[in-house]
């Protein structure tokens, strides 16, 4: 499985989320690593599809549902909306989804 964490310098919340996903990952059973993938241009964004930091995407797919649907590309940092709620960190249960869904996975 590839898991990609995507971000840029200026913006802190990816330190924030880094942890957390190695640890759903590993309640998850997951032993791959994460692949931090600096943003650092405006060209290097749109080329990468980059919504801001912190981006998390596995096996090359956004966990965020809508994420597809959107071109806001830049340096910037990222908002979660979740119900109610707005974050800068993706929602647990988002990544956990996300994980369970990757080909080869029961599904029970």
């Amino acid at each position: 499985m590839r898991i990609e964490l995507l971000y840029f310098d200026g913006c802190p919340s990816y330190q924030m989320l880094l942890p957390k996903v190695r640890e759903l990952l590993a309640s998850e059973g997951v032993e791959d690593e994460v692949e931090l993938r600096p943003v650092e241009s405006l060209e290097a964004a749109e080329k990468a599809r980059f919504l801001g930091s912190p981006t998390l995407r596995i096996n090359g797919k956004d966990i965020d549902s809508g994420a597809a649907e959107r071109s806001d590309y830049g340096l910037k940092c990222r908002l979660y909306r979740s119900g109610e709620e707005t974050s800068g960190l993706p929602p647990e249960e988002w990544i956990v989804e996300a994980i369970r869904s990757r080909p080869g996975v029961d599904k029970r």
